[in-house]
């Protein structure tokens, strides 16, 4: 199991505005990170809306963390971009499992295994990187 790309994109982007002095623009974002300006502007977007970065306009805008790195989890990143982090469609509630009884037998594994994804991310802050 991989996190997707866009996931990816987005650990990379609030890690580079946690090592960040100052108010830094999307394009030099893109340039640090790797990611295309015009995915980088998606990504900061979503971050933006979640809380998660904050936005400034105007010439001496830019962005930077919307609280400081040391309360933003990594578990908070994944599931802006993923929504909550389970390893099985199974886990969600309508999946439409088709498994004879309706819940498949493997369930409980997944909701422990997920259980211990999230509390492992939630542990990780990106002031610890």
């Amino acid at each position: 199991m991989f996190l997707n790309l866009e996931t990816d994109y987005a650990i990379r982007i609030v890690h580079c505005l946690a090592k960040a002095d100052a108010r830094i623009g999307a394009g030099k974002i893109a340039e640090k990170t790797g990611v295309t300006p015009r995915f980088t502007l998606k990504i900061l977007h979503g971050l933006v809306a979640s809380g998660i970065v904050k936005s400034y306009k105007g010439a001496t805008g830019g962005y930077t963390l919307a609280r400081p790195a040391e309360e933003i989890t990594l578990l908070e990143v994944v599931e802006q971009v993923c929504g909550p982090l389970e390893i099985s469609q199974c886990q969600s509630d309508g999946s439409g499992c088709t498994h004879p009884g309706g819940i498949c037998c493997f369930r409980s594994v997944f909701d422990d295994v997920s259980a211990y994804m999230r509390d492992k991310f939630s542990k990780e802050t990106f002031s610890q990187k």
